[in-house]
């Protein structure tokens, strides 16, 4: 039997990183953005492996940078979909708080989810079984996934090499930080040599990683602040890269009508929303988070600019209608 192969796709945003589990059964974790999905389809194909093949796709969570590719497999190739059951049950409803696509202003196109995951079940590839461990905290349903043979985890935006997942008081819950140390502590006691998490490189020392993101953490609880700056300018740079930029005299109008600029500006640090806008800017612009080029804001952060279709697209899981998900 030809040996199964685990392969680990970095990418620029606005995609997340995937992982093909090349075997008999092929799983691919996560889906990129959807502007993306024609790169995805090519990425799994270059190592052998044609989406009418994939088994499953399983999401690591339900961001938009995570799942942006389901739409196409499920509607074009009948590639079923499994995910944490909390977020199984938002999408499969088109809850209007799906993906938090809403109040993110990030457009997601209509899936639905086949298999419902729980903690510590378990997905067959044919010659490896992966076991899925509930690790909340960046989202409530975001799972990882260990592979106990290779010591191999999978830990979506949890944490990253040189970085943690942004955290979302206002739609995850004012606990997010404790339970994400709680998810890297059930995390600390697997055997890990390689991780590979949603953004960034393969991580070589994910003990080292783990032991940094806790003490990251631990510092955020005693200064809450930070997790709101953090979490800002993380939503608006991905804003700047979807939108491949923009113009100055468009902010203000497009940063007041965002759900998220106003639950942060109001209640984490305790400004009217149009008090706030310069301080976001002129904080964008000291940390090196965006930058102005010709009179646009644009993100610092390599990325691939999307096709100016997707540049205002508006799918948003309200929308979502049940003729979408028919082949």
């Amino acid at each position: 039997m030809k040996k199964s192969s685990i392969i680990f796709f970095e990418r620029k945003f606005p995609s997340a990183n995937m992982i093909l589990i090349k075997d008999q059964l092929p799983i691919l974790i996560d889906t990129g953005f959807g502007s993306d999905v024609h790169e995805t389809e090519d990425l799994i194909k270059d190592v052998g492996v044609t989406p009418e093949e994939l088994h499953l796709i399983v999401n690591t969570h339900y961001h938009s940078d995570h799942v942006g590719g389901n739409f196409h497999l499920q509607k074009n190739y009948g590639v079923k979909i499994a995910a944490h059951k909390w977020d199984a049950d938002l999408i499969n409803s088109s809850d209007p708080e799906t993906c938090s696509a809403e109040w993110l202003d990030q457009p997601v196109e209509p899936y639905r989810v086949d298999t419902k995951l729980s903690d510590n079940d378990e997905i067959y590839t044919g010659s490896r079984t992966l076991k899925v461990l509930h690790t909340p905290g960046h989202t409530l349903g975001h799972i990882s996934l260990y592979e106990p043979e290779e010591e191999i985890l999978i830990c979506g935006d949890l944490f990253h090499k040189n970085d943690i997942g942004w955290i979302n008081i206002f739609r995850e819950g004012v606990s997010s930080v404790q339970r994400s140390l709680e998810s890297l502590d059930h995390l600390s006691l697997l055997k890990i040599g390689h991780a590979y998490s949603g953004h960034g490189p393969q991580i070589d020392n994910p003990l080292a990683a783990i032991d940094a993101a806790r003490e990251r953490f631990e510092k955020w609880l005693k200064t809450p602040e930070k997790v709101a700056w953090h979490a800002c300018k993380r939503i608006f740079s991905f804003t700047l890269i979807i939108k491949n930029g923009l113009a100055k005299e468009e902010i203000d109008n497009y940063l007041l009508k965002c759900s998220w600029f106003q639950d942060f500006a109001r209640h984490s640090f305790q400004f009217q929303p149009e008090e706030f806008i310069q301080i976001l800017l002129d904080e964008m612009i000291r940390s090196g988070a965006a930058t102005w080029h010709n009179n646009q804001l644009i993100a610092t952060t390599p990325y691939k600019a999307p096709q100016k279709k997707w540049m205002n697209m508006n799918i948003k899981p309200k929308e979502w209608k049940i003729q979408d998900f028919v082949k």
